[in-house]
């Protein structure tokens, strides 16, 4: 029976776990969130929920993983064998969201380099649209692979392949050890630059000048237990698989709240540094702030470059450091995922990690040629919106379901309290049982009505079941399969 890899250090832990939940939505989707939803009043549903929805949760699957020492399949099928294929089911998320996030990341390496001559010129959205893209016309309109997007997909496997084919503490802790504290110092410096600029301060008020109006509206509070639920890695295997790797006397409680209290500290820089960017870009343009916001990649790849071209001084500096922590927060989160579905891998098949890593990385690597072509952003967009709003939200959804109701979730509090500084108690319970699972089933069953009511995003409907609802068709039928197919060494089960 191969041994079970561990952490080398608390604080390898807790860097790899914030370093999955600081991901590229930290960066763009955040602080538009905030600023769609009432500013500064957004904030008081958003700690609500982190505190009843995000904490709750990121601690239930920290006390999977750590009391039954296995990857998502394998907790949940220790949990109860009935379970199994939930854990699969997170894993074949992980999976899809590998093939298209790796895109975004080579995107980022790639204006890494256009930084130091502002190689987008004067039109940053023509640039990145129609040159750099090649957008075809539709999503299985290749239009030819990108040698320069296929160049730093290629580089972007290899650091993948290296890390994780490393290991736990030689390669995913050594690599979250460097990725984060660069990533937060460079945040730091671009929110500083930020601050400085004329114009800044209006950034900042349209960020977080409360609209306590919005407060009212439930859709504000809905809008809330997504983010938090989606920022944290929650309900597709990784923390999971994360906390089996840790000792066995460790500090479950603790490190959940420092994982979710640290990713929520770096949203508010990260929302910092870019509405202060975006207000001073509003001042200067003389347009109005609603025109020059955006969220997604229009923002990463489009306002920012425009900014950074309009900066007096250093701007090439700004440029890279920028676009190094998109690819700094991209690698983070991108090791995590992939890590989740080799760590099941490993556990199912009984198989060292090298040759795991090996396979794993060549034919997710191959799929992921597709982010390479012209339709490259057609895949993301939709396979993106799938398996985010439909896949990890029933997932998250059906998880605490099941360990609340149909598992005795006592014994996970009985598991963590003694090896905690401070435990959790009977509101913990509570907000497993009935808040987290009425607020998250409301958000899953409207994104699911609405994707039935019209094809998502006005897509030819052939693309939306292709890379859309295949993509959740695979998960279900994917995941009783290979619950089905036993395990290589059953003695697992039992340990």
């Amino acid at each position: 029976m191969l041994e079970r890899e561990q952490w080398g250090t608390r604080a390898g832990f807790v860097l790899a776990a914030v370093g999955s939940a600081i991901g590229l939505g930290n960066i763009w989707r955040f602080p538009y969130m905030t600023y769609e939803n009432g500013g500064g009043a957004f904030l008081i549903p958003y700690f609500f929920a982190l505190l009843t929805a995000g904490i709750p949760l990121i601690i239930l699957e920290f006390g999977l993983g750590h009391k039954f020492r296995g990857s998502a399949p394998l907790a949940l099928a220790k949990a109860r064998p009935g379970f199994e294929w939930l854990g699969w089911g997170q894993v074949f998320i992980a999976f899809f969201i590998s093939v298209y996030y790796v895109g975004v990341v080579a995107w980022s390496l790639n204006y890494v380099g256009y930084s130091f001559n502002m190689a987008w010129g004067d039109d940053a959205n023509a640039f990145f649209f129609e040159k750099y893209l090649g957008l075809s016309g539709g999503a299985f309109d290749f239009g030819g692979i990108k040698t320069y997007i296929l160049a730093a997909l290629v580089l972007a496997w290899i650091i993948n392949f290296v890390v994780l084919y490393s290991g736990v503490k030689k390669g995913i802790e050594l690599a979250n050890k460097i990725f984060i504290p660069v990533l937060i110092a460079m945040i730091l410096i671009i929110a500083v630059r930020g601050l400085t600029l004329p114009g800044a301060v209006s950034g900042l008020n349209y960020l977080f000048q409360p609209d306590f109006s919005k407060i009212l509206d439930y859709k504000v509070w809905v809008a809330a237990y997504g983010q938090i639920f989606f920022t944290l890695s929650i309900g597709f295997a990784i923390m999971i698989a994360y906390s089996s790797y840790l000792p066995k006397k460790s500090d479950i409680v603790n490190n959940g709240f420092i994982t979710a209290l640290g990713n929520c500290g770096f949203s508010l820089l990260a929302g910092i540094a870019v509405f202060s960017i975006v207000g001073w870009m509003a001042q200067i343009s003389g347009k109005p702030f609603e025109e020059v916001v955006t969220a997604s990649v229009g923002l990463a790849f489009v306002a920012f470059p425009t900014a950074i071209s309009n900066m007096p001084t250093a701007p090439q500096l700004f440029g890279v450091l920028f676009f190094l922590s998109l690819v700094f927060a991209g690698l983070s989160s991108h090791i995590s995922i992939n890590e989740a579905a080799i760590s099941a891998l490993m556990d199912k098949l009984n198989a060292p990690r090298k040759k795991v890593v090996t396979v794993y990385c060549l034919v997710a690597g191959l799929i992921s040629l597709y982010m390479a072509t012209g339709a490259g952003l057609y895949f993301l967009d939709i396979v993106d919106h799938f398996t985010n709003q439909i896949g990890i939200a029933f997932c998250g959804l059906i998880e605490v379901i099941l360990i609340a109701w149909f598992f005795n979730v006592n014994s996970i509090k009985e598991h963590i309290n003694p090896i905690s500084d401070f435990q959790v108690g009977g509101w913990w319970v509570f907000c497993l049982k009935f808040i987290t699972p009425v607020v998250l089933g409301y958000v899953a069953l409207s994104n699911l009505w609405g994707d039935l009511k019209a094809p998502y995003g006005g897509y030819p409907l052939s693309a939306v079941v292709m890379l859309g609802w295949s993509v959740i068709a695979i998960t279900i039928v994917g995941g009783y399969i290979l619950r089905a197919s036993g395990w290589r060494n059953r003695e697992l089960l039992n340990d």
